[in-house]
Formats: C-alpha cells, structure tokens, sequence
C-alpha cells in the first residue's frame, strides 16, 4: 500500500487526485510503458516520437551530448508525452556526465579525500544546476556503496571510501543541494556493492555480509537516507544471500522478492520509487530467461525496469506477462502509482511540460570550474615519500622520463595537460617509447649505466579508469623481466615517483616506488594541481577515504 501523503512523497489532496485520476484515465498500453525507462540514443524527433514515445515510457536516459542538444531533446520529449517524464542522467561526478561542456567537479572518492563535507554539497549543485539547465530532472546518484574490496574494478573512486559514517554524511550533502534544485536523487546500488571483487556488469556480484555485518554497515547507510526522505533507491544486481530464503538466495536483488519487498520495503519500510540498475547487465539477464526476468522483476518490487536487450521486446514481454496474469493487475497498479506519486512529488505535473530556455549559462561556469579547482587543491593526497623526493626541482631533476599507464581515450588529454605543466617549470620531458626487440638481434635495451646517464627522474601516471565490463582495474606491464623501461626496475638507481589519477590502490602493483601520490580523478583541473604540488607549491592537504596500502605493511615500507 502507496502512503501518499507520508514520506517520501508528501502529497496534499490535489497531487492524490492527479495521481488518481491519470491512472483511471490511461490504457493498459500507457500502464506497461510507465515501468519502462528505456536510453536514447538519438535526437531527432521522428525517431524520439515513434522508436521512444510511441510506447509511453515513464522516463528516459538520453546519451550525453550538447546543451544545446540536450535541451532540445528533452524539451521535445516532455512536450510530447501526454505524462510528465523523469529524465536522467548519471550525475556522479559533475555536470559532465549529461552535457558535454558540463564541468566535471571530480570523482566522489576525490571529494572525500578534502574530508569536508561543503565539498558534496558543491558536487550536488554542479550536477543538479547543469542537469536541470537542460531539463534533466533525475540523478542516478549519489553512489552510496562501501568500498570494502580493493580488488572491485567497478566501485573504487566512485564511492565516498570505506567509512559508513562519512559515505552516510556524504551522501546527505549532495542529495540535499539536489532537492534545493527540484533534482530527484537515488543512491545506489542496493543492497550495496563493494564486498565482491567481481562486476554486476558481467555476473551476479555477492554481497556476503552476514545480516549483523550489513545492518551495521549498507543498512545503517540505507536506514538513514530513507528515514531522512529519499524518495528514490537504485536496486543492483548483486545477491544478499544472509536475507535471502533458500529458494531465491544468490539470485541478484532486482529479480528477489525477499531482497525487495521483504527487505528494502517491509524491514527498511521505504515507500518510495525503487528502480532497477540497467538490466542488459549479464547480473541480471543471466539468472533467468528474460522473458521471464521482466516481469518476475516487477512482481518481486522493482518500480521502474531501467533500459532493455531490445525495447521493443522487453515491452513485448511485459505486455503478454499481464494479459496472461503473470504480472498482476495489483502489483502494476502498485508500481504504476508509485512512478505518478514520485512525478506529482517533485510537481512535474503541474509544469507545462515545457522547459524554459534559461540557465544554460550555468553549464561549464567558471563559478563550477571555480569550485573545482578548489576541490581539487583540497583533494590531492601524498600517499608517501619514503625516499625524500618532494618537492622536486628542475635544477635537480631536469631531464624526465615519463609514461603514462592505461589504455583510456583521455590519455592523450592527460599526456598533453602534465607535459605542458611540468614544461612550465622547466623540466625536459621525455616521453617513454616502448622497445621493439628481436631475440635474433642485439637487445635495444639500457644499460643501468646508460639508464643513470639519460635521465634524472622517472614519473609514471597512472591513468586506469574503474570502467563496466573490467575484471580487474590493474596494472599490467608488457616488459619482457626487467629488460625494457616500461617496468619499474630502477627504483634505486633513479629517483621514482607514481601519480595516480583514478585508482588509489596502485601501490599493490608498485610497491617499490618510495613517492606515491594519489588524485582520485584526470581531469586538468587535478593534473594541473598535483604538478604545481610536487613543485612545491601548495602542501598536500588530502586524506585517505581508503586504505592505499591494502593492508599490507610492505607496501608503507619500501
């Protein structure tokens, strides 16, 4: 039973009779296309009208493009949808994650690092000011897991760390920017990932806690942002088998009844929106056929089924699931109702659909890149410097060689912003060429003494991105031994130092490297920063939100 005029939704006597009289007045077709939140791929309107509408869905992800683009598109999208739609966008680390010319604030585990909370509060109103420039009015954000596992490819320094306490705080701050800007916000990703080493994206990630273990830790988290109002919570597909019965454990939280209803529902008592995680994801298409999987997935309580295999398909499925009564009228009236309570809650309905071309000047704004730069300053962290290295100088260490680790599409971007900088004070740097050897002729390979001859100090950048689809976010050289200059085997016959942009936990691949410095985040904004620190300028100000040297005390020694 939907308690509409309790939390989250709050809705006074008119906003129940919108949400009453909108569900007698729409056809079977328009109930099945509101659980549906499909992606869109392409602007223009014939294909938005009749590949997108034409089924009704109750909300849409476009691909981030534009501002003027994405203005457009979803101006021309709620314009056309006879029921006001929640567009959404992954607004994790800034406006950049919907609009191309969106300031990217930084990566949340990089707000961590200033350990001050006003930092979250920024992120939320970057991404909730550009987001809504455009008329994007849902973030599926903030990202409420518990970085526990350093071996996770996919949490890492998406996450606020490994601290309840402080994620729990975290979160708080960007959700409550959000709803100063009209913003729907749904931290993710129930029941929490960050225990597993291995991707929802390719299987069905575990979360093994024991019950006491989870209701200290992802419960406290989840327990506090509901009972402070939250009115949306993305569900992952990742198993909780300490709440699931012996019939449903291990099967992911999207498709378990008692990880659903049993729990976030009757345990946790949340009355809000529960949406699915994307649902292409083999976590959840490999644990049951799927036409079977749509509907199972609505009936168990997920709200919303967020993207499709096949749109066209997916809705096919659910249409014959509730003329056959596998869905049941009850459950789709339920979850129906809930999807207008939340759209009456945030007053979409009392719009005109149309958004008003103001505040476009907000994406990018220097007051954004402003703050930042200021994030940024507050966030770099100087892991260690056993050897004594820092601050460098150019009378000192003149002649540089540099690589940069990972096969990201910003390497070039970063390459060219860490180079430029450091040239700035002076340096010659010098890019690592990687060797091409032949065992059937002379090896191409350096002498230490011709190594100790050619350059003053070595400065590897790493530069490997937490992405979907990785099992592991690793370093991985392609030296042959310790021939070539790719791998680190001169530590202690040059100066050596490791900057990682993305992934605090290098240190486990690079333990011999004395000076480590962790970034969180690539972009110029934090290159330009930790280049200006390693030169003396500015102390380092940031503090872990993990442990960077995994538990290992050799890591802090060498």
């Amino acid at each position: 039973m939907i308690n509409y005029k309790e939390k989250p939704f709050y809705l006074d006597d008119e906003d129940i009779e919108w949400v009453e009289k909108t569900w007698k007045s729409m056809t079977k077709e328009e109930k099945i296309g509101q659980l549906f939140f499909p992606i869109g791929y392409s602007s223009d309107p014939n294909y938005l009208k009749y590949s997108i509408l034409n089924k009704n869905p109750g909300g849409l992800l476009f691909r981030t493009g534009g501002k003027e683009e994405m203005f457009n598109t979803y101006n021309f999208l709620q314009k056309e949808s006879r029921i006001p739609m929640l567009l959404a966008a992954n607004l994790e680390s800034g406006g950049d994650g919907i609009v191309q010319e969106g300031t990217c604030f930084g990566k949340q585990m990089q707000v961590a690092a200033t350990d001050e909370y006003e930092q979250a509060y920024r992120l939320g109103k970057v991404c909730a000011t550009e987001g809504k420039a455009v008329g994007c009015n849902y973030a599926f954000a903030p990202v409420v897991d518990i970085d526990l596992n350093y071996h996770n490819p996919i949490t890492n320094v998406r996450t606020y760390g490994n601290d309840k306490d402080k994620i729990l705080a975290f979160a708080r701050q960007y959700i409550r920017a959000c709803d100063e800007e009209g913003m729907l916000t749904s931290p993710k990703h129930f029941p929490g990932d960050g225990v597993d080493e291995r991707d929802q994206h390719i299987l069905t990630a575990v979360n093994s806690l024991s019950r006491e273990e989870w209701d200290d830790s992802y419960g406290y988290i989840y327990r506090n942002l509901i009972a402070d109002g939250v009115r949306s919570i993305m569900v992952g597909h990742i198993a909780l088998p300490a709440y699931q019965s012996e019939a449903e454990k291990y099967l992911p939280a999207t498709l378990s009844r008692d990880i659903l209803t049993g729990l976030l529902r009757n345990r946790l008592g949340f009355n809000g929106l529960i949406i699915s995680d994307a649902t292409p994801m083999v976590g959840f298409c490999c644990a049951m056929e799927r036409e079977k999987a749509v509907y199972t997935a609505i009936m168990s309580g997920i709200d919303m089924f967020l993207f499709n295999k096949d749109y066209d398909e997916d809705y096919a499925f659910m249409m014959k699931a509730y003329e056959n009564g596998d869905l049941t009228e009850e459950r789709l009236e339920e979850a129906v109702k809930r999807i207008l309570a939340t759209k009456a809650s945030m007053k979409l309905h009392k719009s005109d659909n149309q958004q008003p071309r103001v505040g476009l000047e907000t994406v990018g704004s220097l007051q954004h890149q402003k703050w930042a730069e200021e994030c940024a300053d507050k966030a770099v962290t100087l892991v260690k410097d056993n050897q004594h290295l820092l601050p460098i100088s150019n009378e000192k260490y003149k002649r540089v060689l540099y690589q940069i680790i990972g096969d990201c599409d910003s390497n070039a971007r970063v390459e060219n912003t860490f180079v430029t900088e450091m040239k700035k004070y002076g340096y010659e740097m010098i890019p690592y060429e990687r060797e091409v050897f032949d065992f059937n002729k002379p090896l191409p390979f350096d002498s230490v003494t011709q190594f100790r001859e050619k350059y003053d100090l070595v400065v590897y950048i790493g530069n490997i991105e937490n992405a979907s689809n990785r099992t592991t976010n690793r370093i991985n050289w392609y030296a042959l031994f310790g021939l070539g200059n790719n791998i680190p085997w001169f530590v202690k016959e040059v100066p050596t130092m490791f900057i990682s942009l993305q992934n605090p936990y290098h240190l486990l691949d690079v333990p011999m490297v004395s000076t480590y410095v962790n970034c969180y985040s690539n972009h110029d904004a934090m290159i330009k920063t930790v280049v200006r620190k390693i030169n003396g300028n500015g102390a380092f100000t940031g503090k872990n939100p993990v442990d960077p040297f995994c538990g290992r005390e050799e890591l802090k020694r060498l």
